[in-house]
């Protein structure tokens, strides 16, 4: 995993000296953020209860544009404006998501999130929508649980989508009941952020800790999205996800910069047959480069899995056997078989 970890270093260096000087505040905001719901009193209410329909893209941003004022205080210490806060990385992704019609049905069979029909609309067979979905109630949620908001947990509730309720969560106690490893993970940093003895890295941490949590339930039950897809955008997929598997452990800086530069090198619409990568004509030449970094990632991340599982082979075959002093190899080596046997990246364990 050494090697992989230091291609994701390069790919995101690469991104970065590819921008430096390209900084414009002005196209860093999501889509419609200024026209979407920035308090909860900004959405319908129902038997004193407040009513939000994450799917809806504009409903759904707006969970996010709360989320971030409601927790800017807690990196007033780090930099003015809101700007280090690094809950940023959240909408700025969503905002991409649904530029690319990422978020719209890939089927086709409806005109959810197509421009033919209602372009808000967030579609639940879209693999990019459906861990979002994840990324955006839970931690959420998650700020009311934990006193951030000011309100009671009793008073918000998410419409469900229109098929595979099952799969979701729509308030605090159901979120609790159903994923309470991610709830408990966002709870412990909402926890630091109010500290103030947290550092940067700190948080970072906790961030990261965090959202992989709300990613491990959503990547293994919504695989078979990936068939909705053309073979390259189902790929573009498997990469980004194994991407942040490496961004996780590097503590990547979320902040509003920083990710609005990532982004620059994605690509700018959902991919179809016969967008190849570095041989797409509309791209740039940032995003061509990104596309086959991440092929590239993918496969040195392949051929790394394979050498630990022939090594991990070996370390079992050799276990039974006595060494001079009468222990088996495995209790000679016990500290070697456990680096052979921990656990590898997100990506690996889901599949």
């Amino acid at each position: 995993m050494t090697f992989s970890l230091s291609w994701a270093c390069v790919l995101v260096g690469c991104i970065s000296a590819s921008l430096s000087g390209a900084y414009n505040l002005s196209d860093e905001f999501p889509p419609l953020w200024k026209e979407s719901p920035g308090q909860l009193s900004d959405y319908s209410v129902e038997n004193d209860k407040d009513i939000i329909n994450p799917w809806n893209y504009s409903e759904r941003i707006g969970m996010y544009k709360i989320l971030l004022a409601q927790t800017a205080r807690y990196f007033e210490k780090f930099a003015p404006e809101n700007e280090q806060n690094i809950l940023w990385g959240l909408p700025i992704h969503h905002g991409w998501q649904y530029h690319t019609g990422g978020l719209a049905d890939p089927t086709h069979r409806t005109d959810c999130g197509h421009d033919s029909g209602d372009p808000l609309c967030i579609y639940v067979d879209s693999w990019w929508a459906d861990l979002n979905y994840y990324l955006s109630t839970i931690p959420f949620l998650a700020a009311i649980d934990s006193g951030l908001m000011g309100v009671s947990a009793d008073n918000i509730i998410l419409l469900p989508p229109s098929k595979d309720q099952t799969n979701f969560c729509y308030n605090v106690s159901s979120c609790h009941s159903s994923f309470p490893e991610a709830m408990k993970m966002w709870n412990k940093f909402y926890k630091c952020a109010v500290s103030p003895s947290s550092s940067f890295d700190d948080l970072l941490k906790y961030m990261w800790d965090a959202y992989v949590s709300s990613l491990e339930f959503a990547h293994k039950n919504f695989q078979s999205r990936s068939k909705y897809y053309s073979k390259q955008e189902a790929d573009f997929q498997s990469n980004w996800a194994l991407l942040v598997d490496y961004l996780s452990p590097l503590l990547f800086p979320t902040t509003l910069d920083r990710v609005c530069e990532f982004q620059k090198g994605l690509p700018p619409w959902i991919l179809v047959s016969g967008d190849q990568a570095h041989f797409i004509s509309d791209f740039n030449d940032l995003q061509n480069k990104v596309l086959l970094g991440l092929k590239f990632l993918h496969t040195i991340h392949k051929y790394s899995a394979s050498d630990r599982s022939q090594d991990l082979r070996r370390g079992r075959k050799g276990s039974s056997s006595i060494s001079h002093n009468g222990k088996s190899t495995k209790e000679a080596s016990g500290h070697h078989l456990g680096e052979l046997t921990s656990p590898s990246p997100l990506s690996d364990r889901l599949q």
